[in-house]
């Protein structure tokens, strides 16, 4: 364990500073200053021996938590780093997006605030590339079997990996230009800079994982050429169809998806020209849905200089307590802010959204909403209560529906589950031999680490088919819903 008396010493949570919001509006950079090596020992230092750690339930991944808190408390961060990597092939991906259940999981946060797991798992890594820990891992022998992985997101990524150091020829298909999925496109920078996508895919590349981007399986080479080419397929592609909002003027200009906002920023942010980009500057912003996609166009749109921005959210406002409903160790809905809610702009709950209205060009102008009330279950625009809502942008953020399904059910003919997700049995082997699916695209929208997971463990069963038998971890089944085995 860590310091035996630290959570009786440092009974606050600390977390790093975050830039001033009049600095960090003027650029992408990430949010945080540069975290504090005495606070964050600190805070590892307050990990206790409490027995049955819980935060390895809580995470997906099962990191060994307490082990790699008590290296940072002891100042061994190597040894730390190789702990972290024992089980979590990109800590520095879940150290900036993970929402962090294992948090909610820890026991200290029983009756003191949780241990900053998060802020120490990504201080771990940072430390380790500034010190040149990171080092490529090449299998000692190849198989001569070849893996074909179609999809590039923290899923895609992490079996690709775990398959390359299992000595199997790895390739990597993406349909955009440049590599990481939604790491890429989709995840604003000021929440996590490319840089740190750009040197682990260094590392994969040093290892012999092949990347192919701008290649849209389907489309350019048929699902049918590609398992006939390759031992095994993995389809990692995840669930990118976007949840739609069927009402009168839907289909006007300047109502778009959160996604083709954001990927539009992303590509500018890399230097692209992006003729006719989908951009805030001087105008009333109203984004629909608060989750993590919602908080990404609010950062971005007062980065870009948004007249206002408004974020509605169709139900209750969460309470700033674990509600007695979801006790420890599960995660509580909880009321957060977010460093983009920080910045600005106003957040409404229980607002229905029932119309977009036009303007004198045909372009929108205005939302009409409505208060929420609940009937039967359901959540419904009340009567008498509408409003209206200034908006030249409106930005769709309510979530993905599942995976993009007309070239693998008419190609692959695979069949899709109740939930619109590829159906797979407990290895991750769809009904097509040697074809695997992991991540979002089986799961159904979820967390970065339960995709990572996903990927580690749909690589264990490739692997198994393959060779009969693996040395590979398998962190989760297919089946697993809320934590870890």
């Amino acid at each position: 364990m860590a310091d035996p008396k630290g959570f009786l010493k440092t009974t606050e949570r600390e977390l790093p500073p975050r830039r001033p919001v009049s600095v960090r509006l003027m650029d992408w950079k990430e949010v945080y200053e540069q975290r504090d090596s005495g606070m964050l020992k600190r805070q590892a230092g307050r990990c206790m021996d409490c027995g049955v750690p819980f935060c390895h339930q809580g995470c997906p991944l099962g990191n060994l938590i307490p082990e790699w808190n008590d290296l940072m408390w002891r100042d061994e961060g190597h040894q730390a780093i190789e702990r972290l990597h024992a089980t979590n092939n990109f800590p520095e991906f879940t150290g900036r997006l993970c929402p962090a259940p294992c948090e909610s999981s820890c026991v200290l946060g029983i009756n003191q605030p949780a241990v900053t797991i998060k802020q120490v798992e990504v201080a771990i890594i940072d430390q380790a590339y500034e010190n040149g820990w990171v080092k490529p891992q090449p299998p000692g022998r190849l198989t001569g079997k070849t893996v074909a992985v179609v999809g590039s997101g923290p899923a895609g990524l992490a079996a690709a990996q775990q398959l390359t150091r299992a000595g199997h020829t790895v390739a990597v298909f993406e349909r955009d230009d440049r590599i990481g999925g939604l790491l890429r496109y989709g995840i604003p920078d000021f929440k996590m800079e490319k840089k740190h996508l750009e040197a682990r895919l260094a590392q994969m590349t040093a290892e012999g994982t092949r990347f192919r981007a701008g290649v849209n399986i389907g489309v350019d080479i048929t699902w049918d050429q590609l398992r006939a080419r390759y031992d095994s397929v993995v389809v990692a592609t995840g669930a990118m169809v976007p949840r739609d909002l069927a009402i009168p003027g839907r289909d006007l200009p300047g109502v778009h998806f959160a996604m083709e906002y954001l990927v539009q920023q992303n590509k500018a942010g890399a230097g692209d020209a992006v003729p006719g980009q989908i951009t805030a500057a001087g105008k009333h912003v109203v984004v629909l849905g608060g989750g993590d996609t919602g908080a990404d166009c609010i950062g971005t749109a007062h980065r870009q200089g948004a007249a206002s921005v408004t974020n509605l959210a169709i139900g209750q406002q969460p309470g700033t307590t674990r509600p007695e409903h979801q006790p420890w160790p599960m995660t509580p809905t909880l009321f957060e802010v977010s460093s983009a809610h920080e910045e600005g702009g106003t957040r409404q709950f229980l607002a229905s959204t029932v119309e977009f209205l036009r303007n004198d060009a045909g372009e929108v102008r205005a939302i009409r909403v409505a208060e929420t009330e609940y009937l039967d279950g359901r959540r419904v625009p009340k009567a008498g209560t509408e409003r209206e809502i200034p908006a030249d942008l409106v930005l769709l953020a309510l979530g993905f529906t599942g995976p993009e399904s007309e070239d693998l059910s008419h190609q692959l003919q695979l069949p899709f589950d109740t939930r619109g997700n590829v159906e797979r049995d407990g290895d991750y082997q769809t009904s097509h031999e040697g074809v695997f699916v992991a991540g979002d695209a089986g799961r159904g929208q979820s967390l970065i680490v339960w995709a990572i997971a996903e990927g580690r463990a749909a690589a264990a069963s490739v692997d198994r088919y393959l060779e009969g038998e693996t040395l590979l971890p398998s962190p989760v089944k297919p089946t697993d819903r809320s934590f870890a085995l």
